[in-house]
């Protein structure tokens, strides 16, 4: 979660970011096959930047009474729960990958990463942000970036790099869902909610129902995300609008989650989710692609005239992207 004042706009995770290849990362063999039960262990980097840091909680250990350490134990188990009861994906490789995190990195950091292989979270500079281990999104778009990763990978840069960050945006919201129990017309569709400090003019970094609405303060800006094509972004800052463009996919997911109804990882989420794990979408796939796809994937699973179907063409031509 990076704050990037003078370009005003807020970003995810660019800080830090493993910057092998996705083969390279997909090369690497995953840890030994485990049983479908988290394996999580907590550091915590004393405000320096050396990971992972002493070792504070192991899987089935006492609370530690630090709140960020306990708090990210827990946010880590229903995430690994999400994918476990809603996908039978045993942890973010599907081999029973250990889930390690360290927490308190760095000084007044301003930023929580998927590094490759493990969570990072900074405090925050209490003027900004408070919390980067309170809202459970956070963890669960973090993580979700390794569920990409282990799955083929998508280039971090223009279209594919926002595919890549909306797919964590998509699957962080639903993590939240599932824990809460809300339908898609019960959720609030925001990321993030709850890490800005009180004066600041925001209720979130992203809103998935309505991009561009999240904040406009005077220190960050306007929240920048466009709603549909018409709006897109052409830029050579952050990454080419990874953050900022994948509101278009955002919104796409939203508009089908509401118009299929009830709780969104059923069918939404598995139309999302069956078509990223096939490892057929390619690595610098644009939105009409993977648009393409997930109508696909919708005509596999439920019918190609069926709701579901009809949901996604009609989601995805909402926001201006070509179904084919």
């Amino acid at each position: 979660m990076v704050r990037e004042l003078v370009q005003r706009t807020l970003t995810l995770d660019l800080a830090k970011r493993d910057t092998r290849s996705a083969a390279q990362l997909i090369a690497q063999p995953p840890k030994a096959t485990a049983p479908a039960t988290a394996n999580r262990t907590i550091h915590d980097a004393g405000h320096k930047e050396a990971l992972p840091g002493p070792t504070v909680r192991s899987e089935g250990g006492p609370a530690t009474g630090d709140q960020a350490a306990d708090q990210i134990y827990d946010w880590l188990g229903v995430t690994f729960d999400f994918y476990s009861t809603a996908y039978a994906r045993n942890s973010i490789d599907g081999a029973g990958l250990p889930l390690v995190a360290s927490v308190h990195y760095g000084v007044d950091y301003d930023n929580a990463f998927w590094d490759g292989s493990q969570m990072v979270y900074g405090d925050g500079d209490q003027q900004i942000f408070t919390t980067f281990t309170g809202p459970l999104d956070v963890t669960g778009h973090e993580l979700t970036h390794g569920v990409t990763q282990y799955s083929g990978g998508l280039a971090y840069e223009g279209q594919s790099g926002a595919l890549n960050e909306s797919l964590s945006d998509v699957f962080g919201s639903l993590v939240k869902q599932y824990h809460l129990g809300q339908t898609a017309e019960q959720a609030d569709w925001l990321i993030g909610q709850g890490m800005f400090a009180s004066q600041v003019n925001g209720v979130a970094l992203r809103s998935m129902k309505a991009p561009g609405t999240a904040y406009d303060d005077p220190n960050l800006g306007k929240d920048p995300q466009p709603a549909e094509m018409a709006h897109y972004v052409d830029t050579d800052s952050d990454n080419g609008g990874v953050h900022i463009n994948s509101g278009i996919p955002n919104r796409a997911f939203y508009l089908a989650a509401t118009s299929i109804g009830g709780h969104a990882w059923e069918k939404a989420g598995r139309i999302w989710y069956d078509t990223i794990t096939s490892k057929k979408v390619p690595t610098t796939a644009d939105f009409a692609t993977f648009a393409s796809m997930t109508y696909a994937t919708a005509g596999k699973l439920f019918g190609v005239k069926s709701t579901e179907s009809d949901a996604v063409r009609e989601a995805w031509t909402t926001v201006g992207v070509k179904v084919t």
